[in-house]
């Protein structure tokens, strides 16, 4: 189908919104917003205002619905504003936990491996066989080469300068991203992969690995500023069976919770605590959730959006 939308003034954009059930208070900042923030951005704040009509039943006969143009009674621009700031916090938030996670854990996997080969990430024998086999290894080894290459870090000149193109996995690692971090954990033996996942509190490597890919995934959406606070976990996390770590039984058969972003800022604050006993990371975090914006629309949002499980206060802090 030909796309048949055409293009919209930031005016007209407020009055389409105004036409479909949007309260503006403010023109001037909804417009000041539309112009710094853009239409299709806010959209995503203003989508759970929408009002839904059932379309149909599904084959276990839940009902299936789909938005409509208008909004709830007494929705109200400043409602997706402020749930966008909010949103917008969060993310850098867990930016700030993702990068003490990601920096520690380059230090753990390049001080294990090299230990055995000073040029470990190029050394196939120390991977579980199953990675090596197919090319996989290969594939993450030119991923690895290309973020090497791109890498603009002064000490990356230096060591060229004075040793060449093959780098030691101690500085090599400082170019790499979390997905080339997460995918080199999941390529070490099985014994490597205990060692450092114990260090960590977690005695399930595989639940372990899990994380660090849904960390991963958790770190592109705060990355490209996507919306998070009530995102659709597409890559989630295997959890440890009950009564490992007890804070992760409130999430256990819960796959409405498991599919939601606070069981990946649990795994984060987990986390944190290791690698800073003394941060104060998941009390801010807590206490900015605890900010969870109000709204003047009868459609109520809450903090259990985010996939928040009951008394999670009781093993925050």
């Amino acid at each position: 189908m030909a796309y048949d939308r055409p293009w919209k003034s930031y005016g007209d954009q407020l009055a389409l919104l105004q036409s479909r059930g949007l309260g503006v208070s403010d023109e001037t900042a909804a417009l000041d917003y539309l112009e710094r923030v853009g239409y299709y951005r806010l959209s995503a704040y203003w989508y759970p205002f929408r009002q839904f009509e059932e379309v149909g039943r599904s084959h276990s006969g839940q009902p299936l619905t789909r938005a409509t143009d208008r909004f709830v009674d007494d929705t109200q621009f400043v409602d997706a504003v402020r749930l966008y700031l909010f949103d917008k916090q969060l993310r850098l938030l867990m930016m700030d936990a993702l990068e003490r996670i990601e920096v520690a854990l380059r230090v753990d996997l390049a001080h294990r491996l090299g230990e055995r080969d000073t040029f470990a990430h190029l050394n196939k024998s120390l991977y579980h066989p199953s990675f090596v086999r197919g090319g996989r290894f290969e594939r993450w080894a030119k991923r690895c080469r290309d973020l090497q290459n791109r890498s603009k870090e002064d000490f990356i000149k230096h060591y060229r300068q004075r040793h060449g193109d093959d780098l030691p996995i101690w500085v090599v690692v400082e170019t790499w991203d979390f997905g080339a971090v997460s995918m080199l954990f999941a390529m070490m033996k099985v014994a490597d992969q205990q060692a450092i996942a114990t260090k960590y509190g977690v005695r399930d490597w595989l639940a372990f690995q899990s994380w660090l890919r849904s960390l991963n995934y958790l770190r592109n959406l705060c990355a490209h500023h996507s919306r998070l606070w009530n995102r659709n976990v597409v890559d989630q996390p295997q959890l440890p069976d009950a009564g490992v770590l007890s804070w992760c039984d409130a999430f256990i058969g819960r796959p409405e919770l498991i599919a939601r972003p606070f069981l990946l800022f649990a795994i984060a604050r987990h986390l944190v605590r290791i690698v800073c006993p003394e941060t104060r990371w998941h009390e801010r975090l807590a206490e900015h959730l605890d900010r969870f914006p109000g709204q003047h629309s009868v459609c109520k949002l809450s903090v259990d959006d985010t996939g928040a499980p009951e008394h999670w206060k009781s093993w925050w802090v």
